[in-house]
């Protein structure tokens, strides 16, 4: 028995409790017993004329085998939460999904199942896109499979051209042929059972910098350690005991990268910019006036802060040719484990102007993108001079926008942008390589 629900009706708990007992073909007397209550009793909570909770609620759901959840908020509103996460921050533009889970609760089923298996897919395109473009075992492997080929094909035209082969030269040919067509089916074999490896093998590590990004990650980008400073036994004692440093390259990388960040603790201790944080939040202008010091040490302190001090905060540096030299996440914002970003991330415009602070709204497209205010300045590390390029370093810090965030930009539509053009939905875009 299925009630049709108009727009603006509501079911109570008891109303649910019917149509699950008579969906399942139970007696109300049968139900009442075996919930320890009477028949009676279980009449009045059907015909919601008596309230119901706690022990006798979570009985009734078993006995129904059904989430006490269901029975106290009903289906519809499970069904229009999921709706709302599946739509994620478009669902700020389309109506209430109530209406759609109560008259058409299959429909709605079916766009939550689409819509997670859509996320899956996008998911899965991202991960072997990255592959594709920057795992250097794949990039070997094809290597390998391209260069089999091109011998087999240059030793099978000789064959084919030179009809006054000596026999002993042709046997040699023929041998040639049988070892690099044996190497090329092993070659292939390999690269089908990596590319049918779960797509999570994506996020294993392939590169020093990789090495460096688990290391960091590990330790939460937040190194105690070294807050008091510059400190060569810590960091000796930590580039030894990082686990994820396993070749010279990421040990090097890792050791600069944590000399810049005794550098940055001595310079603006932790104790400062937590008062700080606690007086002005995230207004990063009003940190920036408080605490003094050039904007890429801010960028990097506020980003080593514990999540609990300021919420989820990311960052992305980069170097004067664009390769990306440190990355720190948020969920919502894709930053590509590869060489370079988006070319519309201010980011790589402050390098243009350095020294200068840049301030952003951005977003990108998807049903897990989010808005986030981002806020990039440079860095010159060494001054150019005749036959001496400048060295540069770019950093952007990203802050999550919550409910169309307030302070600078607050109304302002968040612009379009990418991860990388490798892959890429923003149509039109002038900026992409």
């Amino acid at each position: 028995m299925t009630e049709k629900i108009g727009t603006g009706s509501r079911r109570g708990v008891g109303t649910r409790i019917r149509e699950m007992r008579l969906q399942r073909g139970l007696r109300q007397s049968a139900l009442a017993r075996a919930a320890g209550i009477s028949a009676s009793y279980l009449n009045l909570i059907e015909h919601d004329r008596r309230r119901i909770g706690g022990k006798i609620l979570i009985r009734l759901a078993e006995l129904l085998e059904v989430d006490p959840a269901q029975l106290a908020e009903g289906a519809e509103a499970a069904l229009s939460a999921a709706l709302r996460e599946v739509a994620g921050p478009r669902a700020r533009d389309l109506p209430d999904p109530e209406e759609l889970a109560a008259r058409f609760p299959g429909w709605a089923r079916l766009t939550v199942d689409l819509g997670r298996r859509a996320e899956a897919l996008e998911a899965t395109v991202k991960t072997l896109t990255d592959r594709l473009a920057h795992d250097p075992l794949l990039s070997e492997s094809l290597h390998d499979v391209i260069s089999t080929v091109t011998a087999i094909r240059s030793t099978a035209s000789i064959l084919v051209d030179e009809k006054e082969l000596e026999p002993e030269w042709r046997a040699r040919f023929h041998r040639n042929i049988h070892e690099d067509s044996r190497r090329l089916a092993e070659g292939a074999q390999s690269l089908v059972r990596y590319l049918e490896a779960a797509p999570e093998a994506g996020a294993e590590i392939r590169s020093p910098r990789d090495e460096v990004q688990a290391f960091l990650s590990a330790h939460g980008h937040h190194l105690a350690e070294l807050e008091g400073g510059p400190d060569r036994d810590a960091v000796d004692r930590l580039v030894a005991g990082g686990d994820h440093l396993a070749t010279g390259a990421a040990r090097q990388i890792a050791r600069a990268a944590l000399e810049r960040y005794a550098a940055d603790a001595a310079a603006l201790p932790l104790a400062q910019v937590v008062a700080a944080v606690g007086r002005h939040g995230r207004d990063v202008a009003a940190l920036a006036q408080a605490l003094g010091g050039p904007l890429p040490v801010l960028f990097r302190r506020l980003a080593s802060l514990p999540e609990q001090v300021l919420g989820p905060v990311g960052l992305v540096g980069c170097d004067v040719t664009g390769s990306l030299i440190y990355r720190k996440p948020v969920p919502g914002f894709v930053i590509p484990r590869g060489a370079e970003g988006c070319a519309l991330w201010p980011l790589y415009q402050s390098m243009s102007q350095p020294q200068a602070p840049l301030r952003r709204r951005l977003r990108q497209p998807g049903p897990e993108g989010i808005e986030i205010e981002a806020l990039a300045a440079s860095e010159l590390l060494a001054a150019p001079g005749f036959g001496a390029p400048p060295r540069l370093h770019a950093w952007m810090l990203i802050l999550p926008v919550s409910g169309g965030g307030a302070g600078a930009g607050a109304g302002v539509a968040p612009r379009e942008v990418g991860s990388t053009c490798r892959l890429c939905p923003v149509g039109g875009c002038a900026a992409r390589r």
